[in-house]
């Protein structure tokens, strides 16, 4: 079943494993101002590393205004650890390893390297406000600038 996103529409509950073992559900942040939830397809590859840092960078920015950031990709806890203390990234990082909230999402879709069709996360990153509806949605982001119009669209 399919919870396409769009805005202005309910972000279902869904819960994961975060890199701390523990689990984590939306609905633990309904005091948060905002939620940033972004997906992305892999732990410590190049515009993976890239995103993450620069919201790690932005990461007070975000505080201030009262959003949480939470990053989900299919790999498993041990990998989440492993990028988390690599790079120093200061929110969780929640495991989706069979792509069922990506998928659930609309955000599984089919893609091709070097000629190799497989399935895996279209980077996207959601913002749901307090009302647990989606604020904002940044489909098949570009890393470049992303984190910084995600920051903006918190106003």
């Amino acid at each position: 079943m399919s919870d396409a996103l769009e805005v202005g529409k309910p972000v279902p509950d869904v819960s994961l494993v975060s890199d701390k073992g523990e689990t984590v559900a939306l609905s633990d942040f309904k005091d948060k101002q905002a939620v940033v939830l972004y997906f992305y397809p892999k732990d410590d590859t190049r515009g993976c590393t890239k995103e993450a840092c620069s919201f790690r960078d932005l990461s007070a920015d975000f505080a201030e205004k009262g959003a949480v950031i939470l990053g989900v990709s299919p790999d498993d806890t041990d990998s989440h650890v492993n990028f988390r203390d690599k790079f120093s990234l200061p929110f969780p990082l929640l495991s989706d390893p069979n792509g069922n909230v990506a998928q659930r999402f609309g955000i599984w879709v089919e893609k091709n390297r070097d000629g190799n069709k497989y399935m895996g996360v279209e980077r996207t990153t959601i913002v749901i406000g307090k009302d647990g509806n989606v604020k904002k949605l940044f489909p098949n982001v570009d890393v470049d600038g992303h984190v910084e119009e995600v920051l903006a669209a918190l106003d």
